[in-house]
């Protein structure tokens, strides 16, 4: 492995220098008339954890002996050639030397491994017709399996080469790839850059880079030549699988080759002809031609459970009270793999046989699963023309939202449940908020001018033009904010102005999601006109959203000044929010923090008076974690009323991986409307507004449907008085994060199938109390989840089969708590963000079977308790929270 890694770096360190492309018509290896050469051949894999060592890892060995004659060589082309190559004595075994008790290949033969007849099929003659060391085609036999013929394809991917240097495309087992080779004397050297390799098979992965998987691949082979044909070839190819936000949870693969010649002797004379149709006619009629291309080997799971044999043995770890563990999460992820091959009457069985408190996850399992027959299945089992299937109605739309590879096939079935008859209003704004979010992730693999796609661009770009009805509106604006599209960024700058508070702060955040190259001098105007009210007067809120999007767009100095200036001349709060924007701004060094630094050099605009107002509205952004894989940030945003009750909180969550942002969770809690339950006066612009509470959320770059608490004095009123304390639940559900499916088709003709699933069970709710006797409100908001993802790579030949799973799992809970005092001014607010202990646990499994039963199985686990912990926030916050527990509380 040293020597070939020492080979590939003094070839690209010398590549720029072969500048000579492959040519068909460079010589290629000849072989004499008359000779048989005789040589050993092993093909090898082995698989283990990224950073585990070759003697520990699993796999199995190939081994042969490879005759290999010439039967023809074109009169007037010395090099085309047809070639006869025949393995015989074939060995299979370990490819680690284990103990007699973990070694399932003693006492098995390869005839007792493969079978009489596959071993015979194996052993029979390959015709190789070369041209200037180019394979042109091959002729085997039709009814051979599709196993055979790829170790068959491996082994004449060592007989390719060409004796000069210089780059091209070449194909073999692996595809048509591109390759670069080095020659030196007696010596070639052949680099395939496996990224380029085009194949039939495709795979999928996540739509989002921060929740996909990494691949890094090498292949080399050296090839030594005597008398003008090779001696030896040694191959290498190492695949490295990773998952971006856990790195640690990582696969390879390394796949060798070896060819060696042991000896030449006197062998049959070449056949006499002139084409080679007739001679390969004349050498065996059964002979046909087979592409170099590797075959789709479909692979029988044999002894498997039937999806309804699964479901029975994990349907009690669906039930409410085992939904928020690691179990659930990876029973949840092996029902997906089981349900990805079975059939729309199976999938059915098991919905209408289950009962109604496992239904929800077992929806979300379904959906999840995202094939044609899953889809048909959950689609004929809900009916959106009744009401009292709300709960199983959203789990699927939500489902769909954070598919992991949505196609057409799923936006057409929500246009055509939208088209149809829905009992619920929620269910409603729900599918068409969803489609924006499927239209998304359609868009970012390149389906932006599929049928589907039009169709639903075309209704949310219209939509809100198309209606006077406020909830409407909101709900086609929400769908805009999930699609990000470019031309809606017009649209959405115009409600942003125009609408009312709630349609324009929806407007002001759906801007705020797209990438600052599209925020252009004319949003921007919007924009600042909105906050310095320019124009009309705006609530609180839309005011500083506006200023929050100014802030992420690359501001101007005048603009930052004049952001400054206002400073002192807003309402109490919100002089209070800006100052603490600004600081930090400052603080979290933001890309905007060198313009305010400049700002702030002028005493105009920072002074004493303007940066000492008093208050308790806040904004703070901290680290969750700082790792080399991934960095995880928080912001809390607090405005409140100037009569101490909230107006706005927003908790984000934002993760970073692989130069790429996941908006990984984001839930906004709104209230309006409510000064007159402690008889206080609204701020400026807020005198009518209507009493109501609220929480949105964003899940994983998906804006959900908002949640309303309660809406008119009545309806407050008569919460009040039957509120349990409880939280109102705002997402549960079992979410698909990392779905990463690929097949690796490898020079050997071994082909290695890799898996990746991250599930995570969620539950976040949210809740807003008053104590109007104590003078005091609490906010809250819970986040709590388990999640699990797991890596299986798997080389299977039918007949042998090795594997290694590496995984890991947490349960975690994070909490936000604002506790608020109004029986004086300025009021006391206590925020408080904590982090309670957790597990973490990761395994590694590695084994190796074969079709007789006999089975090697090795797991190692690691556990670790990680500490809990509140996150800090500003040191004024923390005198506060000792003010607001000294004083006691009424709750």
């Amino acid at each position: 492995m040293m020597r070939l890694s020492l080979i590939f770096i003094c070839i690209f360190c010398t590549s720029f220098s072969a500048a000579a492309k492959v040519s068909d018509q460079t010589a290629g290896p000849r072989l004499n008339n008359g000779k048989l050469y005789k040589y050993s051949y092993s093909a090898e894999v082995l698989l283990d954890r990224a950073k585990g060592t070759a003697e520990e890892s699993t796999g199995y060995r190939i081994s042969t002996s490879v005759n290999v004659n010439l039967v023809w060589r074109n009169p007037s082309n010395e090099d085309e050639q047809l070639i006869k190559i025949l393995m015989s004595d074939v060995k299979i075994e370990n490819v680690n030397k284990r103990d007699d008790k973990r070694n399932i290949f003693l006492g098995s033969s390869a005839k007792s491994i493969l079978g009489k007849d596959n071993l015979a099929a194996l052993e029979k003659p390959l015709i190789l017709h070369l041209n200037f060391g180019k394979v042109k085609s091959l002729y085997s036999y039709r009814k051979e399996h599709a196993v055979f013929k790829n170790i068959k394809r491996g082994l004449v991917s060592l007989f390719q080469l060409q004796l000069s240097s210089g780059r091209g495309e070449e194909m073999d087992v692996s595809g048509k790839c591109k390759v670069n080779y080095q020659a030196r004397q007696n010596q070639v050297t052949r680099i395939k850059e496996l990224d380029s390799c085009k194949t039939a098979d495709t795979g999928f992965t996540s739509h989002s880079k921060v929740l996909g998987v990494s691949s890094k691949s090498t292949s080399a082979t050296v090839f030594t030549l005597e008398e003008g044909f090779i001696k030896s070839a040694h191959s290498e190819e190492n695949h490295l699988l990773s998952v971006n936000v856990q790195q640690a949870i990582a696969a390879k693969i390394i796949s060798k080759q070896k060819l060696q010649l042991v000896q030449i002797e006197a062998g049959p004379k070449e056949t006499a002809g002139k084409e080679v149709k007739s001679i390969i006619k004349t050498l065996d009629p059964k002979y046909v031609s087979i592409p170099l291309a590797a075959e789709t080997v479909k692979s029988e799971c044999k002894g498997c459970p039937t999806l309804w044999e699964h479901w029975q043995s994990v349907s009690k770890e669906f039930e409410p009270k085992s939904l928020s563990n690691a179990t659930a999460a990876r029973n949840f992820l092996s029902l997906i793999q089981t349900m990805r091959k079975a059939r729309k009457e199976e999938i059915l069985q098991v919905l209408r046989s289950s009962s109604s408190s496992v239904l929800p996850p077992l929806v979300d399992a379904v959906t999840s699963t995202q094939t044609s027959a899953s889809l048909e299945a959950i689609l004929e089992f809900l009916d959106f023309s009744k009401e009292e299937g709300f709960m199983l109605q959203e789990r699927f739309l939500y489902a769909c939202g954070f598919a992991s590879h949505p196609n057409e096939e799923m936006l057409k079935a929500l246009m055509g449940i939208r088209n149809g008859k829905i009992g619920s209003n929620d269910i409603k704004e729900s599918v068409v908020i969803i489609m924006g979010a499927l239209v998304r992730k359609l868009c970012q693999k390149g389906g932006c001018e599929l049928p589907a796609v039009l169709e639903t661009k075309k209704l949310i770009l219209e939509g809100p033009g198309s209606t006077e009805v406020e909830s409407e509106i909101k709900m086609y604006l929400l769908a805009l904010k999930n699609a990000l599209l470019p031309e809606a960024v017009p649209l959405l700058t115009k409600y942003s102005e125009s609408g009312s508070g709630p349609i324009s702060s929806i407007a002001i955040t759906a801007l705020q999601k797209y990438d600052v190259s599209m925020i252009t001098e004319e949003v921007k105007k919007t924009l600042n006109r909105i906050y310095h009210q320019n124009h009309r007067v705006h609530e609180k809120t839309v005011r500083t959203a506006a200023a929050d999007v100014i802030f992420s767009s690359n501001p101007t100095y005048m603009e930052v000044k004049n952001l400054l200036l206002s400073i002192g001349s807003l309402p109490h709060e919100m002089n209070k929010y800006m100052l603490s924007k600004v600081q930090d701004i400052l603080h979290f060094e933001m890309p905007a923090s060198k313009v305010v630094r400049q700002v702030m050099r002028d005493m105009i605009a920072y002074n004493y008076d303007r940066f000492s107002k008093v208050g308790s509205s806040s904004a703070f952004s901290g680290y969750i974690t700082r790792d080399p894989d991934t960095t995880s940030t928080y912001s809390l945003d607090i405005l409140y009323s100037g009569s101490g009750i909230l107006r706005r909180s927003n908790m984000d969550i934002m993760t970073f991986s692989k130069d790429t942002q996941l908006h990984a969770s984001q839930v906004v809690i709104e209230a309006q409307g409510l000064e007159s339950l402690i008889a206080a006066t609204a701020d400026e612009g807020e005198e009518d507004l209507e009493s109501f509470s609220g929480m949105s959320a964003v899940l994983f770059d998906v804006q959900l449907r908002p949640v309303t608490f309660f809406k008119g004095y009545s309806d407050l009123m008569s919460k009040m008085f039957t509120a349990t304390g409880e939280p109102i639940n705002v997402v549960k559900g079992l979410i698909l994060l990392v779905d990463h499916s690929q097949v690796i088709q490898l020079q050997s003709g071994l082909r290695a199938s890799a898996e990746f699933q991250g599930g995570l069970a969620i539950d976040i709710s949210g809740g807003m109390e008053f104590s109007l006797w104590y003078r005091e409100s609490k906010t809250s908001v819970n986040n709590k989840g388990a999640m699990v993802v797991t890596g299986n790579v798997t080389v299977d030949m039918d007949f042998v089969r090795a594997g290694v799973e590496v995984s890991f799992e947490t349960e975690a809970a994070l909490d936000f708590i604002t506790t608020v005092k109004f029986s004086e001014y300025p009021f006391l607010v206590c925020m408080q963000m904590e982090k309670a202990q957790f597990p973490f646990r990761q395994f590694l499994t590695k084994y190796e079977s074969l079709a007789s039963g006999k089975h090697y199985i090795s797991r190692k686990g690691r556990r670790e308790i990680v500490p809990g912990s509140e996150f800090p926030l500003h040191q004024e916050n923390s005198n506060m929270c000792k003010k607001v527990f000294s004083e006691g509380s009424g709750w």
